[in-house]
């Protein structure tokens, strides 16, 4: 069809700023509940939701939002894995936690799990850091959206490291470890395998190990423990091996709240005492009888691996509480200008 250029439009320019605010209004006055958020990248579309607790009137905003990273492997950003039967829900359980408490969220998923799979490049091109860097922008969209004010972030498990080298990286205004790991990788990798492989295996395993944390690559790898080192993730293990998270926390120029349970089965209570040994202003939150996916379970095996995949256990009474307490004092309660 062919434009006919006699008519003239009239001049949006006088009416700009009103459009600017309804389109802002529109945008802040998004119900309460979970959205759909994404983080467009050069490699795809990384997906989240973005968790708005109920608010007054009808343009809600929210001083605080808090980015929650996910741990490692396949986990969702809900904290649910595959390898599981039933979810276990945590990290959902834990954005409505702060939504009740006031706090704006968005979880996502990394690239190659859940929504975010067409993101992730070939296993022998992810780094370490590509998660690192979507955790970053992430940080760097929210601190830029009208409806929030201060950004905090919560990693958990493996998701405390990428969390804290984000949130050091785009200026965060608060960290929280949730069931962070203090030792290199090379050293958790070494406890978690101790004792379980036969002699001359856990001597491959060393060689390996030791060569990774070289920063070199393995051609010679036993199909026993090729599901660990094979050869395309091995890259991906050299990059990750370079950060060791009780070093990196001392970097961090903003309040800390370092949290772990004395039944996770995954991380151990020293891991926690050594971050806060690294960074002895943080505040370390010890809670009895909280486990890995952050619910009250007892030290005892098959209660605890059903916990991995309970949707129905709630979340350790004390964690809501511990988190929102740090939070509120931690980042100052400023209003996002888009308010006034």
């Amino acid at each position: 069809m062919k434009l006919n250029t006699s008519i003239r439009f009239p001049s949006l320019w006088p009416m700009l700023p009103m459009l600017l605010v309804a389109v802002a209004a529109q945008a802040l006055a998004a119900p309460a509940g979970d959205q759909p958020v994404s983080l467009d990248t050069a490699g795809g579309t990384v997906s989240g939701t973005l968790h708005l607790p109920a608010g007054e009137g009808k343009v809600p905003v929210v001083p605080q939002v808090v980015l929650i990273v996910a741990g490692s492997g396949p986990t969702d950003r809900d904290g649910n894995n595959p390898a599981f039967p039933s979810p276990n829900n945590s990290l959902k359980m834990l954005a409505e936690a702060l939504g009740q408490a006031g706090f704006a969220s968005v979880r996502y998923d990394k690239r190659g799990i859940g929504a975010s799979r067409s993101a992730a490049p070939d296993e022998s091109q992810l780094r370490f850091d590509t998660y690192v860097d979507d955790a970053a922008a992430w940080i760097a969209k929210l601190k830029a959206d009208p409806r929030f004010g201060q950004v905090a972030v919560i990693g958990h498990s493996e998701g405390a490291l990428i969390g804290m080298l984000a949130a050091e990286r785009a200026g965060a205004a608060a960290y929280v470890s949730l069931a962070g790991v203090a030792e290199a990788p090379g050293a958790v990798l070494r406890k978690q395998l101790a004792g379980k492989l036969p002699p001359a295996l856990a001597a491959d395993n060393e060689r390996i190990l030791a060569r990774l944390e070289q920063g070199r690559t393995v051609a010679e790898v036993p199909p026993a423990l090729a599901m660990l080192y094979r050869p395309s993730v091995q890259p991906y293990l050299i990059s990750w091996m370079k950060y060791v998270p009780s070093q990196r926390i001392a970097a961090l120029r903003m309040p800390v709240l370092i949290v772990q349970g004395t039944t996770d089965i995954q991380v151990g209570v020293d891991q926690a005492q050594a971050l806060k040994a690294a960074r002895p202003d943080a505040v370390l939150a010890i809670i009895p009888g909280m486990n890995h996916v952050l619910k009250e379970v007892p030290d005892d095996p098959q209660r605890q691996m059903a916990s991995y995949g309970d949707p129905a256990l709630p979340l350790h009474p004390q964690l809501a509480g511990t988190l929102t307490s740090f939070l509120q004092e931690a980042a100052p309660q400023t209003a996002p200008q888009a308010a006034h």
